[in-house]
């Protein structure tokens, strides 16, 4: 591809990652933060109920809110999602433009949908699964730094991992064949992978009191979301691929003369 063209799928990218943006932003507000909502609830009685005692003896205070909860379950939760999407939109859009045509016979539509699919996999799925999110009044606040390493070395891991496994494929495919040589490196990807999971600490800090269904919905919002993203990314920036690489003839005019096929 000439630099005209990468410019324009990269363009393409962010627009597509705002429009995923946008259906994401939907499932979060609707499905999201009512189980954010509820554990804040949960945290602060919690904090009442231990606090009074020691509030009563000292003549207690109340703390300045920096950010109301209104402003961040809206303004503050559609800023970060929609540039979370317009940045990994970029990003998808710059390895489509390396992925196509070099994983196999695909076309742009279909490339980016599994560029997608993969890149939910690899940078959500496989850390989500060893570190899953936590709602508020979950989670030791000394050991955040931790936590939050250990996460993203997961995640950096996992792609590498990917990476490794498509590379591997790519190699076994002339001697085993397409299908022989991807089933290998989806082995080889999953036994690494639980390989990491084993050797990496185990992190648990959900209180035992703490309702094991908001917890389910919280989880499972948060993967919901993740999915709409990657999968609207897919979608859009497949869709504007398809039209700036395969465009098609233009209907002619009324009385106009009828373009020449290619």
């Amino acid at each position: 591809m000439n630099s005209a063209t990468v410019r324009n799928l990269l363009v393409r990218g962010m627009l597509a990652g705002l429009a995923a943006g946008v259906l994401a932003l939907v499932v979060a507000y609707f499905f999201g933060e009512p189980n954010v909502d509820s554990a804040i609830g949960l945290e602060e009685a919690h904090t009442h109920t231990h606090g009074d005692a020691g509030a009563d003896a000292g003549g207690g205070h109340d703390e300045e809110e920096v950010v109301s909860r209104s402003l961040q379950s809206t303004a503050g939760l559609a800023t970060g999602i929609l540039v979370y999407g317009v940045a990994f939109g970029g990003i998808a859009a710059l390895a489509f433009c390396f992925a196509l045509g070099r994983i196999g016979r695909f076309g742009p539509r279909a490339t980016a949908l599994l560029l997608s699919g993969c890149a939910l996999l690899a940078v959500y799925v496989v850390p989500y699964l060893k570190y899953p999110v936590n709602p508020p009044a979950v989670g030791d606040p000394d050991t955040i730094g931790k936590r939050t390493t250990l996460y993203f070395l997961m995640m950096v891991l996992s792609v590498l991992l990917a990476i490794a496994a498509t590379l591997l494929g790519k190699r076994l495919a002339p001697t085993l064949g397409t299908w022989y040589a991807t089933v290998a490196a989806v082995a080889a990807f999953a036994v690494a992978v639980g390989l990491a999971y084993a050797f990496l600490p185990v992190i648990n800090e959900v209180p035992d009191d703490f309702p094991a269904t908001l917890l389910w919905r919280f989880r499972l919002s948060a993967l919901a979301i993740q999915t709409v993203l990657w999968g609207g990314l897919g979608l859009f920036l497949g869709e504007l691929a398809e039209r700036l690489l395969n465009p098609k003839a233009v209907p002619s005019e009324p009385g106009g003369a009828v373009p020449a096929a290619r």
